[in-house]
Parts: C-alpha cells; structure tokens; sequence
C-alpha cells in the first residue's frame, strides 16, 4: 500500500486497540494539533483524509493539549489516550511540559512534533536549532529527559519498528508515560509501499502481573505479624480497578486505609476502614495512624516526598515496608519487600494467604476515633465562617456538597490541591482527579477537558486559582468550539496562595506572590485591574460572579442545569488555611540571612528535619 508517512502514521494509529479482562477498545481517541509548515503537508493532510475515523481536534495551545490527553488518559485508566501533532520549533517545544507531566504521572500519551528536514538540503530552515556539534539536533531532542521511548524518523523503513516501539511502551503499565516519535517535515510528505500487514487491527493486551509466590509468602509473614499496620492505597488500586478487593480486604481485616492524591477515592470517605489523605497534606487521622503502623502496605504508590512527609512520618522504630506495585523501582523503594504484580492481583493473593488475620479490636476502635475527630474538623471548616472574604475551604465544602457522587472534581497546583487532598470527601474512584506528580500550573482546564472527553455522562468541577487560571486559560474556547461542559470555579486570592504561605513559613515573607502594582519601594501597591471573569467570558464561558457562600452554592446548581461551560469567579480569603494536618514537607531554609524571620524559621527547620529517616 503506497503512502505518505503521514498517512501511514495515522492509519497505523486508528488500526491500535487495547484489551484488559477481555473488555478492547480503541487506545486512540484521535488527534489533537495546531498546524505549521511543519506538519500541515504530512500529519495534518493524513488526519483530513482520515478525518471521518480518526477524529481531528483543534487545541489553542501546545501544551494544554497534552494535558487534555494527560486527563483522557488518567480518567480512562490508561486504556485509552490521544495523539498530539505539532509543527517544529516553538509549538514543539511547548509540548516538552506536557510530555514531563505525563511522564512523571505515568500516563501514556504519543506526541508527534514535526522536525527539521532529513535531507538537509534548504539548512537552516526555519526554526532549526543550528548546534555545531551535530547537525542532527534539533530542538525535538527536549524531549528525550521526559520521554519515556524517543525516537527521530529519517526514513521511511525506520517508522514500522518505532511505531510498534510506541506501542509497547504506551500499552506497559510499568512503563508507561509520554512518548515521542520526532517527524522530520520532508519524511511526513515522503511516500512508500508499506506491507499491509501494518494496518491491520491489532490489540495490545494490558497484563496483570501475578505476585511472585515467595514474594507473597514474605509479604504476608510480614502482614501477618504486625499489631498496627496501615495500608497506603496509591493511584496503581485505581488503575487496576482493584477498589472492590482493597475494601473486601480492609473490611475483612480491619486494617486502616490512607490515600495519596492519586489513590483518593479508593474508599468511599465515608467507609468504616477509610482514614483519609496521608502525609504533608493529609488528615491528622491517618498521620497519626502512620507514625505509630509498624507495617506499611503501600499499594501502588510511589511514596512522593508529600506522602511520606520528606521521610519523617513513619516512626515506628522498626517500621517495615511491604510494596505492591507493578513497577519495580517502587515496589523496591524504602527498603521494603518487594511484591512487584498487579495491584487487584496482589490484594487477591495477601487476602488468601493471610487466612484469618485481624487487627484488634481496640486498633480499629482508635483509627475510628481519630477519623470522626477529623471529620468533626472538616465539618466546621466547611461552614460558614462569616467573613468579608470566602475561605478556600468553604469554596471547597460547596463544591463537594453540590456535587454528585460521579462528578468529578479537577485541581494541579497552588494551595487547592493540599485542601482539597485533606477536606474532599471522595465517594467514587474517579471521582477525584488531581494531578499532583508534577504539580503543573494551568493543567485544570485543559485537563478537565479531557475528562470531560473521557466521561461525558459526569459533570466536571475544574478548581482553579488566579495564578494557574492566568498561564492557561485559552482551552475555554476549545471547550466552546467543542460543545463541551464544564464548570468552572475560579477563586481569585490576587496571588499564589500556597507559595505565598510557604514563604511566610520559610521566613521570606510572602516576596514575590502577591499580584501588586508596582511602586517606588517594589511591588507593594494596590491590586491590579485585572478583571479574570470578564477575561472567561470572551473565551466563550457563561460566567457568574458569587460573593458569598450562598451566591455560590445558587451559582454551582445553575451550572449544573446549564448546556455550556460555566465560570463562577469568586474572590476569596489567601489568609485562611485548613486544618493542619500536623505533618512536615522539606524545603530547605537559607542557613545565614539578615531577616529576623528567615533565622526563626531555619531554627524551626533545622528542629524538624531531626525527624526525617532513612528506611533501609
């Protein structure tokens, strides 16, 4: 069969099916791209020829389309994703947050930015990185640090095997993340008789890898030994779809279960065995429960610095680690035994072989204690609190009891996601979506973008703060193009909140993160004229402005009986934190410094780092 590369790439694309438990699917939902000179001949006249079976979907922005990918994939377990398609140079290398983002996430999304010419005949061309080294980089070799298989096709015989080399590591859960194959303008354009065998539809088997049994043999001893232990439910239960066999698992043995922010939702918030968030933005009820566990189940976690609270929160003196995770540098991290299979797989395994194992009854009788004093917390940080301004939390408590239980809400970065991780009450598996592996600003409404692709039958709650709303915003009008819903809330504080706190604590005093006008002594003056929700409004969204908790609870029922994406901007209070969650986070203070408050706060820093451990 005779065709471009760029025909043969998207052929190739639309023919790829993925399968688990024997349910198959397509893993490409179609295409995202903004066209240039350098893929508008190739990819982008492969993707109209294909236009009628492999959907084509305009983004504003290089990097918030990979975030829309990023979100279709999360919220369909990784089964499934988008291509994305940009030209050289700029648009190229906007993608490079993305694709770290996606990476860091384990998420599989394929990216497809064009390159420089192979033949070299016209260098330098437009937008070439011109390196005396070798005339073979280009700025596409970014991407190589945040991709998890990169690879440049010169010919056309190369794009068979990296095709297929795409696919082996898009479709590995142990692997899996951004994937780039960098495509030379020239080779898109280039024909070729490619066998027809390439095209053929073909599934790509999502495996289960079953526990090794002597694994499982030193993983249960350790379980089957332990007066105190705490299960840490990361992403990797959800993923698996193991939710049903990690609560049969609690409940039959009574062992408490935490969540990091990719494994919230794992229980239901209000289940019996349930303890909430773990770490530096955790409940007090499961921080509390982890300094004391002596054994650590962690499943499918990777044990960030904030689920661990930077290697200070398990205390026990001689703590032990038991970690499922189908990637082997987790499951081998801490020092633990290592249970590298399937996390609905392993559960399966621990509940046989532990037989009639139980935690105490005074044990369960504490966790419940420390759980409904938490609670107690979240319910007075919910209610009205009677200020000028609203709290972020009780922005946070509107949007949760407005909500459904298969909504789902969506956050990245600034002070929302640590709130939301301690205050959210999760009542589905996918119904919490917060991206905090990197923590990116302006993924929320892009991602949510592509939840919404992903779930369409569920409303999408996007939170999104000044900050993040002022780096990317512009997929509102993707969403407007698109017909898509979303609902908006916009908090506007004037600033990074939660850099802003972290200064205060670090003794910098809040240098930098506010959004002042400048006057003769810094940028001290007023607030700026800037008016975000009339800025929502010319993007497309319906836009409703609340002052006061009940304006906002009117504003969320309204959007949700609207067709359109809706943005509620409210202001609120950058001051009024959450209930601590009496854990710590590393961030180094400066040893020496003229400020009075920056000493104070390296004595403090210097006090709490004692507690930090090394599990070996």
């Amino acid at each position: 069969m005779r065709l471009t590369v760029g025909q043969a790439v998207i052929r190739f694309l639309a023919a790829q099916h993925s399968s688990r438990d024997g349910a198959e699917r397509r893993f490409f939902a179609g295409c995202f791209g903004i066209f240039g000179h350098g893929n508008v001949a190739g990819i982008g006249q492969a993707l109209l020829e294909h236009a009628d079976d492999f959907p084509y979907y305009m983004a504003r922005n290089e990097q918030a389309m990979v975030h829309t990918a990023s979100g279709f994939a999360r919220m369909n377990d990784r089964m499934a994703t988008f291509a994305c398609t940009t030209s050289i140079g700029p648009g190229a290398t906007n993608m490079v947050t993305g694709a770290a983002l996606a990476t860091v996430n384990r998420l599989p999304v394929l990216l497809l930015p064009g390159d420089i010419f192979a033949t070299r005949v016209s260098n330098p061309v437009l937008q070439e990185l011109e390196d005396a080294r070798s005339y073979d980089v280009s700025v596409n070799d970014c991407f190589k640090p945040v991709s998890k298989y990169w690879d440049r096709i010169n010919r056309p015989e190369q794009l068979p095997s990296a095709l297929l080399a795409a696919m082996r590591v898009l479709t590995d859960p142990a692997e899996t993340g951004a994937v780039t194959l960098a495509l030379p303008q020239d080779v898109q354009a280039e024909a070729y008789d490619w066998p027809d065998e390439l095209f053929a539809r073909r599934v790509w088997r999502i495996p289960r890898p079953l526990p090794e049994p002597a694994a499982l043999e030193e993983a249960s001893a350790a379980l089957d030994a332990a007066e105190r232990p705490l299960i840490v439910a990361g992403g990797g239960v959800i993923y698996s779809h193991a939710t049903d066999e990690l609560r049969a698992f609690a409940e039959r043995t009574g062992i408490p279960v935490a969540e990091t922010q990719a494994g919230k939702g794992s229980l239901a918030w209000d289940h019996e065995r349930a303890v909430g968030a773990i770490g530096a933005t955790g409940t007090t009820a499961a921080n509390e429960l982890a300094r004391t566990a002596d054994v650590i189940l962690g499943i499918g976690t990777r044990y960030s610095d904030f689920t661990t609270a930077s290697h200070s929160l398990f205390a026990h003196p001689d703590v032990r680690f038991v970690n499922v995770n189908v990637a082997r540098p987790d499951a081998v991290k801490l020092g633990g035994v290592s249970v590298v299979a399937d996390a609905r797989e392993a559960l399966r395994g621990l509940n046989a072989a532990l037989g009639g194992y139980a935690v105490s009854e005074t044990y369960r009788a504490e966790a419940r204690a420390l759980t409904a004093d938490w609670n107690t917390q979240v319910d007075g940080a919910f209610a009205a609190q009677g200020g000028r301004l609203l709290t972020q939390s009780e922005v946070i408590g509107a949007v949760n009891e407005e909500s459904g239980p298969r909504d789902v809400v969506v956050c990245a970065a600034g002070s929302m996601p640590g709130d939301l991780h301690k205050l959210w009450r999760a009542r589905d598996p996918k119904g919490y979506h917060v991206e905090y592996g990197y923590s990116c600003m302006g993924y929320e409404i892009a991602g949510g973008l592509g939840v919404k692709l992903a779930a369409p039958d569920r409303e999408v709650f996007v939170l999104v703060g000044d900050g993040s709303y002022l780096m990317m915003a512009q997929e509102l009008a993707t969403a407007a193009a698109e017909g898509i819903k979303l609902i908006v809330v916009l908090v506007q504080n004037h600033g990074f909140a939660s850099i802003g706190n972290l200064s205060e604590s670090v003794g910098a005093r809040r240098f930098g993160t506010r959004y002042r006008a400048r006057t003769a002594t810094g940028l001290d003056g007023g607030p700026l004229p800037v008016d975000l929700a009339a800025n929502a409004a010319s993007l497309g969204a319906d836009v409703v402005r609340a002052a006061a908790l009940d304006d906002l609870r009117e504003a969320l029922r309204r959007a949700r009986k609207a067709e359109r994406t809706t943005v509620i901007h409210i202001e609120t209070n950058p001051l009024a934190g959450p209930p601590d969650s009496a854990a710590w986070w590393d961030v180094p203070v400066a040893e020496v410094a003229a400020l009075d408050s920056t000493r104070e706060a390296r004595a403090r820093y210097e006090a709490d780092r004692r507690a930090r451990r090394h599990h070996l």
